[in-house]
């Protein structure tokens, strides 16, 4: 058995910021070699969280992984997610589940600024 990752974001009405979403938990999934990994929205996009987790539930993970991918803690972080994550460890009792930080404080943001103001140097 393995963890099943979930990449959580806000979703979006425009679509491809949705694809974008998934494409990074795609690269993740082959980066750390995680066979079980999904994209999920709070809003706005599909599948939800409590969809992804049905799927990696189904697909034979024994605990689950939430990554928000939002950049602070605000209001979805402090009420709208914990509130998800508990409805789910109801549908799927026995299910462990784990929730990162979101990115913000990751020392990786700042190299990420230092690479985009880098480009910007090059305009």
């Amino acid at each position: 058995m393995a963890a099943g990752y979930i990449l959580f974001a806000h979703g979006s009405r425009v679509e491809s910021a949705n694809q974008a979403v998934r494409e990074v938990a795609a690269a993740f999934a082959a980066a750390g070699g995680f066979p079980l990994v999904e994209a999920a929205f709070l809003e706005l996009g599909t599948p939800d969280l409590a969809g992804a987790a049905s799927r990696l539930a189904d697909a034979g993970a024994d605990r689950l992984v939430v990554i928000p991918y939002f950049l602070t803690l605000g209001l979805h972080m402090e009420r709208d997610l914990p509130s998800l994550v508990q409805s789910i460890s109801l549908n799927h009792s026995g299910l462990p589940i784990a929730v990162t930080p979101p990115l913000d404080g990751h020392p990786a943001l700042v190299q990420v600024l230092l690479d985009r103001a880098m480009q910007a140097e090059n305009f």
